[in-house]
Order: C-alpha cells, then sequence, then structure tokens
C-alpha cells in the first residue's frame, strides 16, 4: 500500500516538473514577425498553386496522349 502512495508521489512531481521544464521552454521561443509569418503564407500558396497547375497539365497531357492511343475511351 505504500507503495502506491509512493508511485502515486513520483508520478505527481514527475508531472510538475515537466510542466516546469515546458514553461523554461516556452520562454525561450522566438516567434517570428507578422510580415514574416504573411511572406512565407504567400510563398506557400503560390508553391502550392504552381504544383497544383503542374501536375493538372501532366494529367492533361496524359489523358490526351491515352485517349488519343485509344487507351481510354
Amino acid at each position: 500500500m505504500a507503495n502506491q502512495t509512493k508511485e502515486k508521489v513520483d508520478f505527481k512531481e514527475a508531472v510538475i516538473a515537466y510542466f516546469k521544464s515546458v514553461k523554461l521552454e516556452w520562454g525561450k521561443i522566438t516567434w517570428p514577425g507578422k510580415q514574416q509569418v504573411v511572406v512565407e503564407t504567400i510563398y506557400v500558396v503560390i508553391i502550392t498553386a504552381i504544383f497544383t497547375i503542374g501536375v493538372l497539365a501532366v494529367d492533361t497531357i496524359f489523358n490526351a496522349l491515352f485517349k488519343g492511343l485509344g487507351l481510354i475511351h
């Protein structure tokens, strides 16, 4: 019975220590500025659009090629 109480105390101390370390690490984070977030978001949207258009182009080319060869209807 005493062993279970010790395990509960150890677990509680471990959880407290974990959250203290999380709080300590949280203070070390350097967050990007608003302008950097906006610019990088725009980059992601543009690159995603370019890849999407590229995949659409390749799909259209293969679709036309396969239709021309009579492989699909």
